[in-house]
């Protein structure tokens, strides 16, 4: 598994080291697949545009957030920001590979939630708009156009998170499929004509039962609220 996580941090330094002149569009990136711009951008966008577009994006957003929490409480999964100062594995050729405060995220880091929240809640934005333009144009390219810039900016996001050191390479992998399935299954099961206090009632049982598993883990002596020693330098030489 070290060479693994190893891999990952190689890929993280060559990032940081071959393309440094990115490190701005990185950090934007990084802003807009943050799973609070679901809540502060695409969600209002997209219900101006459509309510039921939006109303599925609001849907698949707060269930994926649950998903992604109770995932991440089960398979855990280091952080590189921590993996690389606690690990010992690189204490005779040190990595060249710097910090942001991006990258001192706690927490467990698998699998990624910018990758798996945003690739959900952006799936019926994604088939919307290809949608729209399969009854507007014959042109087999222009239908893919959505398709694209939805993969793209995924794998951005993903790259992002690795350049950032926030998530390792498998992580993020695990994160972008399991967000685009889920996006995939939900997309056309969202209840569109509920009422508001089904909404409502869903969300407290959510968050109950993410309390139950909490109290349930921490009972059986798995303290998730734990946090790593902070490290005493920013930059690894």
């Amino acid at each position: 598994m070290e060479s693994t996580l190893g891999a990952g941090i190689a890929m993280a330094e060559a990032l940081q080291n071959q393309l440094p002149w990115l490190e701005n569009v990185w950090l934007w990136v990084t802003f807009l697949g943050d799973p609070k711009s679901l809540f502060l951008f695409y969600f209002p966008a997209a219900y101006y545009a459509s309510r039921r577009v939006g109303i599925a994006v609001l849907w698949i957003s707060l269930i994926t957030e649950w998903l992604n929490l109770v995932f991440k409480w089960f398979l855990f999964g280091d952080r590189p920001f921590w993996w690389v100062h606690e690990s010992g594995y690189y204490s005779q050729a040190p990595a060249q590979v710097h910090q942001f405060p991006s990258s001192c995220e706690t927490g467990p880091g698998s699998p990624s939630g910018h990758c798996m929240i945003t690739g959900a809640a952006l799936w019926p934005i994604m088939t919307a708009i290809s949608s729209q333009l399969a009854t507007r144009t014959h042109s087999h390219w222009v239908r893919m156009i959505p398709s694209l810039a939805y993969c793209t900016f995924l794998l951005a996001v993903g790259l992002s998170r690795i350049f950032l050191l926030a998530h390792f390479p498998h992580q993020v992998l695990g994160g972008l499929i399991t967000g685009a399935v889920l996006g995939w299954l939900m997309t056309p099961r969202v209840p569109t004509e509920r009422e508001l206090s089904f909404y409502g009632l869903t969300s407290l049982a959510l968050l109950l039962g993410a309390s139950l598993i909490y109290w349930t883990l921490f009972t059986l002596g798995l303290d998730l609220s734990c946090l790593p020693p902070s490290p005493s330098t920013h930059i690894w030489r």
